[in-house]
């Protein structure tokens, strides 16, 4: 071997040192910040969020269905109306309340924890040519079961933007259907090709802080640690929706309160054209 070849033979060995070294060391950081942001499950004290969702104004009313396209519908439920908007006294139902984002007393986002998939199954059933619930929530992974309550066939259709879309018709007597969806998301429409006027609507979550208002428009949101938040509270309307959003601040073994309302906006007292002050010019032309 010539002195040529065993220089370059030295070089390359060196150059192959270095990028095993360097290779190594990007493993070992990102080992380590993958260990710095993986907070575990939470053990400490918790508190409530709890609230009223109300409706101002007059709300849009329920709507007959036409139900001449599959009579079995009209013959289970003779008065089937639309209910994307249920208002009893002023309170708002079927509103999904959910913690968005914060940060825990600890210094931790609420994030980082690992909270654990529910084995329980949340249910949808489609009894009277309705979706019930109108709108549910799931942590990421939990089954969701459906169930057809009614004689006729539905056709269970979710249109998710993140997760995988499916579809499935489900006959009276035929076996529940079991889901679960692998990404957060909020919240997913689901409705029946063969009813069209049948809606729900399924939020997926990473933890589980979120709640749905009943029919005096109450929800609450257990178990969550003491902390800053930021809650929203969403009802369907529009192509996407409409939210609200509140900061709240959650203590230890107590109860944060988060009122949200929705509808009318208040009116002003304000006329809409004010008379502005009269201003006087000098007249041209005299001294």
């Amino acid at each position: 071997m010539n002195k040529q070849t065993k220089v370059w033979l030295v070089l390359s060995i060196a150059m192959s040192l270095l990028a095993l070294g360097s290779a190594c060391g990007g493993s070992t950081n990102k080992e380590a910040t993958l260990t710095e942001t993986a907070a575990g499950p939470y053990s400490g004290p918790t508190g409530t969020i709890t609230g009223v969702v109300s409706y101002n104004g007059t709300p849009p009313a329920p709507k007959k269905i036409d139900t001449t396209a599959d009579p079995v519908c009209g013959q289970k439920n003779p008065n089937l109306m639309t209910d994307d908007t249920i208002v009893k006294d002023g309170k708002l139902a079927n509103t999904f309340v959910y913690i968005k984002e914060g940060t825990v007393e600890a210094g931790k986002k609420i994030g980082e924890y690992a909270w654990a998939t529910p084995s329980t199954e949340v249910q949808l059933d489609q009894n009277g040519c309705h979706y019930v619930p109108h709108v549910l929530g799931v942590m990421v992974n939990q089954k969701l079961k459906i169930t057809n309550s009614d004689p006729t066939t539905h056709n269970i259709h979710p249109t998710p933007k993140l997760n995988t879309e499916w579809n499935q018709t489900q006959a009276n007597g035929a076996p529940q259907i079991e889901k679960a969806f692998t990404r957060a998301e909020v919240l997913i429409p689901v409705k029946c090709n063969q009813h069209p006027w049948m809606k729900s609507y399924v939020g997926v979550m990473k933890t589980p802080f979120f709640s749905v208002s009943n029919d005096s428009g109450a929800y609450e949101i257990t178990g969550v640690p003491p902390g800053t938040y930021t809650v929203v509270a969403w009802r369907e309307g529009g192509a996407t929706g409409e939210e609200k959003t509140m900061q709240v601040t959650v203590p230890a073994n107590g109860s944060a309160k988060a009122d949200f309302a929705f509808g009318a906006a208040t009116s002003s007292t304000k006329p809409s054209l004010q008379m502005l002050p009269a201003i006087e010019f000098p007249m041209l032309g005299k001294h």
